[in-house]
């Protein structure tokens, strides 16, 4: 486990989405449309995390590592319930989800979820979705990383209510990003079983979040009659060089490092950077006096508030 270890603590942030356009990097719906599939994934993906690692925790015999799981735990549900207000937003704005969350939900709740299972049998199954949300949350990680230092968001006049949420999430997911590889190791730490992990968490999320794009964009009733209401694979280039979402060779990288047998997530991303965004961050700010968050707050990496614009 990393030496700088830092105390992990939810906060208790609330973001307001009245008035977000559905494409909130104004012009450029495909960008928004990409980013927004966590909004899809992440209420019932995260919901799925809390469920697994509270079952795990009776499990770790080292208190440090049990604190870091329970703060773990603490923010994934608060990360859940922002998105989910980041989702019913997009609900509100016309855009029907319905047959792709179901499909979300049926993936963590059936195929993920418990399957009466007893004994060695249920911690074996218990140590596998370990290892998948490990693997899970080094993308997440390596997003995070990314969406603290995403000034091309910034220059593109993105939301920033919704930049906010993002980078508070994202320092987040750096801060934290040690806890489930530690949880895996200390459970496990089967280099094989890790590897197995990646290879079917890796691929699987791809494929959701092409598809999620793809059904964001045909669903959206603002791009009905225009070629936008298709994605294609060059939109999604053409963004990745603009610097308006992460680029393939970003996933091919992460991917990568993560099947080394010396991997550690200590080594992948920068604490102090998540620490100084979340000392600046509007909701974060927010939740430490008791008082809602605006949408204009500034610092390093936020937006000045002249981005958004009304629906």
């Amino acid at each position: 486990m990393t030496e700088d270890r830092i105390s992990l603590q939810a906060r208790d942030v609330h973001f307001d989405f009245d008035g977000l356009r559905t494409d909130w990097i104004p012009g450029e719906p495909f960008a928004s449309h990409l980013i927004d599939v966590l909004h899809l994934l992440l209420p019932e993906g995260e919901r799925w995390f809390v469920e697994v690692f509270s079952q795990a925790l009776p499990l770790v015999r080292d208190e440090a590592l049990a604190e870091d799981v329970r703060g773990f735990i603490g923010q994934e549900a608060v990360h859940a319930t922002s998105h989910q207000g980041a989702l019913d937003h997009l609900v509100a704005a016309g855009v029907d989800v319905t047959r792709y969350v179901e499909q979300v939900e049926w993936i963590f709740g059936e195929l993920l979820g418990e399957r009466g299972l007893t004994g060695d049998e249920a911690r074996a199954w218990l140590v596998e979705r370990v290892g998948m949300i490990a693997a899970i949350e080094h993308f997440t990680a390596v997003l995070g990383s990314w969406i603290i230092d995403s000034p091309a968001l910034d220059g593109a006049g993105a939301d920033p209510q919704m930049l906010d949420m993002l980078r508070w999430h994202g320092a987040e997911e750096v801060e934290h990003r040690n806890v489930a590889h530690d949880l895996y190791v200390h459970l496990d730490g089967r280099w094989l079983r890790r590897v197995r992990a990646m290879l079917v968490t890796g691929p699987a999320l791809a494929s959701l979040w092409a598809d999620g794009t793809r059904h964001l964009c045909a669903r959206d009733p603002h791009l009905r009659g225009t070629p936008q209401r298709r994605a294609r694979v060059r939109d999604y280039l053409r963004a990745a060089r603009r610097g308006l979402v992460p680029g393939p060779w970003l996933f091919a990288r992460a991917v990568l490092t993560y099947l080394s047998p010396r991997f550690h997530p200590d080594a992948h991303g920068d604490t102090d950077a998540a620490v100084a965004y979340l000392a600046v961050s509007p909701a974060a700010r927010a939740a430490g006096t008791g008082h809602p968050a605006g949408g204009t707050g500034t610092g390093p990496g936020t937006a000045d508030g002249t981005g958004g614009a009304a629906a």
